[in-house]
C-alpha cells in the first residue's frame, strides 16, 4: 500500500512541477514527498492508538522537512506540497485528492482552539476539497470547507466556507470568481482607504478655503502703519498666501485630492475602485 501511494505521489510531483528533472530527484530532493511518506506511517500509528509514536514520527518529519503535519490529519491521493517550508496541517484537517499546497500554508484551528481541552475531540480544522490549489502563505482557519476546484490566492486568510470552483483573494478572503465568472466583491481594505483618502481631500479643501478667507479678511482691514514725520499712514500691501488663495483664486492642485501618481491612488486603481 505504501509503495503504491509513494509511486503515485512521485508521478504527481513530476507531472505538476516543471522544475523536476527526474523522478530520482523527486525521491531524494523533495521535502513534500518526504513529509507525505512519513505522514503515512505517523497516521497509521495514530489510528492504531500508538499516538506518542505517531507524534514522534511527525516531529522527526517536521525537523527533516520543515513541514508539520499532525498524525491525525487525513490526506488524500496525489497531494503535492511544493517547497513546503512552513506548511502546517492540523490534527482534524482533511485534504482531498489532487490538491496542491505551496510553502507557508496553514490549515489551522479557528476560534475553537482558544477553548483548549474543551474542543479536544471536536473538528477544529478545515476540509479541503478535491483539485484545490492553496497559494503560498495562505491561512485557512477553523472547521470550514473549501469546495472542489477552488483556488486560494497567496497571502489570503480564509475564515468562511468557499463554494466549489471559486477564486478567493485578500484578507479576509473574498470570492472574485465563481465558475469562471467575475464576481463583484469589493475589497473592504481598499474601500476603507478610499474613504479615508476622500475625507483627507475634503479636509484639505476646507483648510485651503479657511486660509483664503483669512487672507481676504486681512486685506479688507487695510492694515496701516504710522507714517514718518507726521505723513499720511501708508497701506501695507497683503499678498496671496503661499498654500491657499484669496477669494477669487482657485486652490492649489494638491488640495483637490491625491495626484494620479500617489501610492494610494495606485493601490485603489489596482483594487478596481
Amino acid at each position: 500500500m505504501f509503495f503504491e501511494i509513494a509511486k503515485e505521489t512521485i508521478e504527481t510531483i513530476f507531472e505538476k512541477d516543471p522544475a523536476a528533472k527526474s523522478k530520482r530527484e523527486v525521491i531524494f530532493c523533495y521535502p513534500g514527498f518526504h513529509a507525505i511518506s512519513l505522514h503515512y506511517f505517523a497516521h497509521k500509528l495514530w489510528l492504531s492508538n500508538h499516538r506518542f509514536l505517531g507524534r514522534l514520527v511527525s516531529h522527526f518529519s517536521r525537523v527533516l522537512t520543515g513541514i508539520e503535519i499532525h498524525p491525525g490529519a487525513t490526506l488524500g491521493k496525489k497531494l503535492f506540497i511544493d517547497h513546503g517550508m512552513g506548511v502546517v496541517i492540523g490534527e482534524t484537517a482533511i485534504v482531498g485528492d489532487d490538491v496542491v499546497i505551496y510553502q507557508g500554508v496553514t490549515l489551522g484551528a479557528g476560534p475553537e482552539a482558544r477553548m483548549g481541552s474543551a474542543t479536544r475531540d471536536l473538528k477544529r480544522h478545515p476540509t479541503i476539497g478535491n483539485g484545490v490549489v492553496v497559494g503560498s502563505g495562505a491561512e485557512i482557519q477553523g472547521d470550514i470547507t473549501v469546495g472542489d476546484g477552488s483556488r486560494i490566492a497567496s497571502g489570503s486568510i480564509i475564515l468562511k466556507d468557499v463554494p466549489p470552483n471559486s477564486v478567493v483573494v485578500g484578507v479576509p478572503g473574498r470570492i472574485v470568481r465563481k465558475d469562471g465568472i467575475k464576481v463583484e466583491n469589493p475589497d473592504p481594505e481598499a474601500e476603507a482607504i478610499k474613504r479615508l483618502n476622500e475625507k483627507i481631500a475634503t479636509l484639505e479643501k476646507t483648510v485651503a478655503a479657511l486660509k483664503g478667507d483669512a487672507a481676504h479678511l486681512e486685506t479688507k482691514k487695510a492694515l496701516t502703519v504710522p507714517g514718518r514725520n507726521g505723513e499720511e499712514p501708508e497701506k501695507v500691501k497683503v499678498g496671496h498666501s503661499e498654500s491657499g488663495s484669496n477669494g477669487n483664486d482657485k486652490p492649489n492642485s494638491d488640495t483637490l485630492g491625491a495626484p494620479m501618481d500617489d501610492p494610494i491612488e495606485i493601490y485603489l486603481h489596482g483594487a478596481g475602485i
